[in-house]
């Protein structure tokens, strides 16, 4: 596993990082499907033994659920991993999920039920889940987060974006910035080209398209109710898949997972990559992609690139 600078904080992140929406489990929906609590587990292990030191989670994944499987997993490491959670579309006071709430004091409950959750005594970056583009441009949201780093509850402030606007407007705010970022849909680039200028970290999620990039599905594949990949176009998962399977007769050295992985890692205003996994196969696919060898120029003109 290699390691890279997390912006200008100081820490060095493996570059291939751990998304943990789908260990949340389809239980509530807003899922990838059904989830083995114990393979979940057995999953973030895998990554950890691999060279994995990075994980990210959201209190909304599962109500909870993810947030709870790797406060088990990596409890007996907590010193040695950096956990990055989310806030702002969580629960009020409650059991409400789904509501937007950054209100200062709605950011301490959340967080103190986070940390209970991680079983942990700080978190290593917390970021504000998905704001508005206004609220990121006034950056009233932030000082929250920037009060949490001074009593050591926080390490870093972060923010997870939508569009591109919203994380140029965050390069004002933030100490890293999760966006989307892979081979179909590179319209982030300039903004996390500017970021690395900065000394801002990025985080790159959806590397895999939802996992339609993994050689696994096909245009007729279907999945099950409360699986965010039912509301896929359908025109959108022929050309994602046929675009798999492509990467598979061109780059039969690596699977097509690990070839789009490394095609992200071919920038390097890339801080760390998180696709997710739910099995301990799935981790160790992923985190492979950091010892294959580089895409060349060629390899990469085939993206366009």
């Amino acid at each position: 596993m290699k390691f890279r600078a997390f912006g200008s904080t100081g820490v060095k992140v493996s570059e291939i990082g751990m998304g943990c929406w789908a260990i949340g489990g389809n239980a509530f929906g807003n899922s990838y499907g059904t989830a083995d609590d114990s393979e979940s587990v057995k999953a973030v292990r895998k990554a950890v033994d691999l060279g994995c030191n990075f994980f990210d989670t959201a209190d909304v994944y599962g109500h909870g659920h993810s947030e709870e499987l790797l406060g088990i997993a990596l409890q007996k490491i907590r010193k040695s991993v950096l956990i990055a959670t989310k806030v702002g579309g969580s629960y009020i006071y409650g059991d409400d999920w789904g509501n937007m709430n950054f209100t200062p004091e709605y950011v301490r409950f959340a967080l103190e039920q986070s940390l209970l959750r991680l079983k942990t005594d700080y978190i290593d970056v917390y970021q504000l889940h998905n704001p508005t583009l206004q609220m990121i441009k006034e950056g009233e949201v932030f000082k929250p987060l920037r009060e949490l780093q001074k009593e050591g509850k926080i390490r870093h402030a972060g923010v997870s974006v939508f569009t591109l606007d919203e994380g140029l407007a965050a390069l004002d705010h933030a100490d890293s910035i999760q966006c989307v970022f892979n081979i179909i849909d590179p319209r982030n680039y300039e903004m996390m080209e500017t970021a690395k200028r900065r000394g801002i970290a990025i985080i790159v999620r959806e590397p895999l398209a939802n996992g339609l990039l993994t050689g696994k599905y096909t245009a007729s594949s279907v999945f099950e109710k409360g699986d965010i990949r039912n509301n896929t176009p359908p025109q959108y998962m022929e050309g994602v898949t046929e675009l798999a399977d492509e990467m598979e007769k061109r780059f039969p050295w690596a699977t097509p997972a690990q070839i789009a992985l490394k095609y992200i890692l071919s920038f390097d205003c890339v801080s760390t990559v998180i696709p997710g996994a739910k099995t301990p196969e799935q981790a160790a696919e992923n985190m492979v992609a950091s010892d294959i060898r580089a895409l060349t120029k060629e390899d990469m003109a085939v993206f366009g690139s």
